[in-house]
């Protein structure tokens, strides 16, 4: 006979626990203590077994048949409702401990050991200061697309949509690590293509008349300022390498006898070790160079501490001073010296490679390192006497003979 509310309202506690029988293996069992709970007994896999449902009071007759009965159309389908509580216990607790901002951390923490110390610092100020004020104590399984858009959105409305677009690119990586750790089973950033207000790419100044690039390279030479900035100008003009890489420059990179200059990885943008083939000009700058910082670790070491190499704007400010501002910076010799290359006939791969530029093929990145360095070398000894050239007045001239 099923339970009423009356009978379990007015039944009494004995000196064992003892049971009143519901429906369908439900009872309520009543400890001699006064406890009234609510158990059903079922078998699984031919083995006896009992789930707790609540306590009464607090689980009354009617929740407790609810629960009897999705108990039992979970054995209708083969699953074992104890085994699949203890799941959804689990799933819970995962992901309570599992917020963004903890999976955030830890991805940082791990990916971090390939990053040089300033991209690391800059990533974890981006998150901290965009990202986790409004998403980091969110369980990251329950984060979804229009939650993200609406904390990218008011990034977006400051009018810094560069910051926007790199905060969906942070998010998206930190819920690619979740995946792949096992947390999540979709990244919701996908859903978010076209969203965003395009970002305007700005490109960096350069010169693009050969006449201005002359001139250029002429008030380098005749800079008055520190020698020591005015080699740095001199080496992104005849390596055309990035200002970040010429600032970190060591002399432990720098092979006199092969002409080369090693550049390591972590310096890299491209996290890839790369060499620089050295002109009989970039030679002759670097011995000089030699004799003012040549006992320190740096080759442009700063002036206020020699630890530490010279600032990112001290390229630009000296520029500036030689009356360019505004029409030339350090990236800016990338540019033309790509420019000029192309223009002259060699070989695309060749200048790529020497850019240091990605190569998306793996295998075909490992060969070309090889199979480029004797062409860069000889690429990067003309174009040292192809700024000569200019520098001594010339007119619009070939790098070599003919264009090849």
């Amino acid at each position: 006979m099923a339970l009423s509310d009356t009978a379990i309202r007015t039944a009494k506690p004995a000196e064992k626990p003892r049971k009143l029988a519901d429906e369908k293996g439900m009872y309520l069992l009543i400890q001699p203590g006064g406890a009234k709970l609510w158990r059903l007994d079922y078998r699984f896999d031919s083995k006896r077994k009992t789930l707790a449902l609540g306590s009464y009071p607090d689980t009354g007759l009617a929740l407790a048949r609810e629960k009897r009965d999705a108990a039992r159309k979970l054995l209708a389908q083969d699953i074992d409702p104890a085994a699949q509580r203890k799941q959804d216990k689990h799933e819970r607790k995962v992901s309570q401990e599992n917020t963004f901002e903890a999976v955030a951390r830890d991805w940082m923490k791990t990916k971090g050991k390939e990053w040089t110390a300033g991209y690391a610092t800059k990533t974890r100020a981006c998150l901290e200061h965009h990202a986790l004020p409004s998403l980091g104590n969110k369980p990251i399984t329950e984060i979804t697309a229009p939650q993200l858009l609406t904390m990218l959105r008011v990034i977006e409305k400051r009018g810094t949509v560069d910051m926007a677009h790199r905060i969906q690119q942070h998010c998206g990586a930190v819920f690619r690590y979740a995946i792949a750790t096992g947390l999540l089973s979709a990244d919701p950033t996908p859903s978010l293509r076209g969203a965003l207000s395009t970002v305007k790419t700005e490109h960096y100044a350069a010169l693009t008349d050969p006449k201005d690039f002359a001139d250029l390279l002429r008030s380098i030479d005749e800079y008055r300022g520190e020698v020591t900035t005015k080699i740095a100008m001199q080496l992104l003009a005849g390596t055309f390498q990035r200002t970040k890489e010429v600032r970190f420059a060591e002399w432990s990179q720098f092979d006199f006898d092969t002409a080369l200059w090693r550049i390591p990885a972590e310096v890299m943008k491209m996290r890839e070790a790369h060499l620089v083939p050295l002109s009989t000009q970039m030679l002759a700058h670097l011995k000089e160079l030699q004799a003012l910082t040549g006992g320190n670790r740096l080759l442009f070491p700063s002036s206020t501490n020699r630890n530490r190499p010279i600032s990112e704007n001290t390229v630009t400010y000296a520029l500036a001073r030689l009356g360019f501002k505004g029409r030339m910076t350090g990236h800016g010799f990338r540019s033309i010296a790509s420019t000029i290359l192309n223009e002259q006939g060699y070989r695309h791969d060749v200048i790529e490679r020497q850019l240091a530029h990605a190569e998306r093929n793996q295998v075909r990145a490992a060969y070309n390192r090889a199979e480029y360095l004797f062409e860069r070398k000889a690429m990067m000894q003309e174009w040292g006497d192809y700024l000569d050239k200019l520098k001594a007045g010339a007119a619009v001239i070939q790098l070599r003979g003919e264009a090849a």
